[in-house]
């Protein structure tokens, strides 16, 4: 068996999700290809080599590929992907943006956000939020698959000494141009590869108040994330929500404050290793998986634990 993964990066720097990816791959038993497609991502490629366990990379540098617009990116994969038992991607968006077209270019079914590898044709994932787990069995020619980052043990990024290999096929559909990009710029970690993360809720009451979470978090060295009812209220954008809709986190710790733990949230963070909430409704969900709760005003806590850290 040979495993093709789908390296997730920006042209400049691989992310770390790729070597979750792997170590999904690994599980599953081969050789294991990473395929770097973009513009002037060489730098990507050489990191993708150095990839424990990684035999080749595939490296395809097209303009065409400079912001891996999937109408593109789907049409190199599906050609290249022919000849390999697996095709792996991180359930992150770009992940879940191309997969489902090279599963239907290539008239297979899909396998998404795989949590487990029972066997190189069975895997474990979530269903209802995270609810249930269904293990799914596939007998397609080529297994097309999508890795939720979180339930695997990265892999190392160095000790590698794969080959890379230039792809020269380009595939420009035409039907789609990128237009532009407004990036949030922040100095802290990033949410889905944060090892700490404070949350608001509904609680902070509005936006203004997240002031104390940023406080926290400068302190902690951590990222800062939200539920979706903040979200949609308005009070952070929606790059920061965390939950079934928004992205899967597992760090270290999870703080919650001020959120009631709705169960789309909960699908999104309840794999962090240590959960904390801070809520002063005694009865709410979130305390059912939390390892330690505070019942009290969000507004005095956070305030007093800022001092003590």
């Amino acid at each position: 068996m040979t495993i093709l993964v789908i390296a997730e990066h920006d042209n400049k720097v691989l992310a770390p999700a790729t070597l979750n990816t792997v170590a999904a791959a690994a599980k599953i038993g081969g050789d294991i290809h990473v395929l770097v497609a973009g513009q002037g991502a060489g730098a990507v490629a050489e990191a993708a080599a150095k990839i424990a366990g990684v035999s080749k990379v595939l490296n395809a540098d097209n303009a065409a590929y400079a912001h891996q617009l999937p109408e593109n990116v789907a049409p190199l994969v599906a050609e290249l992907g022919k000849s390999y038992s697996h095709i792996l991607a991180a359930a992150t968006s770009n992940g879940k943006n191309i997969l489902p077209r090279v599963a239907a270019q290539l008239d297979v079914d899909q396998i998404s956000e795989i949590i487990s590898v029972e066997s190189a044709d069975t895997f474990k994932r979530p269903i209802y939020a995270g609810n249930a787990i269904a293990t799914v069995q596939s007998n397609a020619s080529v297994k097309v698959i999508t890795v939720r980052a979180t339930g695997f043990d990265p892999v190392a990024a160095e000790g590698g000494s794969a080959t890379v290999e230039a792809v020269a096929a380009a595939h420009d559909a035409g039907t789609s141009s990128f237009v532009g990009e407004e990036l949030a710029k922040s100095d802290r970690p990033e949410l889905t590869a944060a090892k700490i993360v404070v949350s608001g809720g509904r609680g902070m009451q509005n936006g203004d108040n997240f002031k104390h979470l940023y406080a926290l978090a400068d302190k902690l060295g951590a990222a800062v994330g939200a539920s979706r009812a903040a979200v949609d209220a308005g009070f952070v954008p929606n790059d920061m929500q965390v939950g079934q809709t928004g992205k899967i986190v597992a760090p270290q710790l999870y703080i919650a404050v001020g959120i009631s733990g709705a169960i789309q949230h909960l699908a999104g963070m309840k794999d962090s290793k240590v959960i904390v909430a801070i809520n002063k409704d005694e009865e709410a969900p979130i305390f059912q998986v939390a390892d330690y709760g505070l019942v009290a005003d969000l507004f005095e806590a956070v305030p007093e634990l800022e001092k003590l850290v």
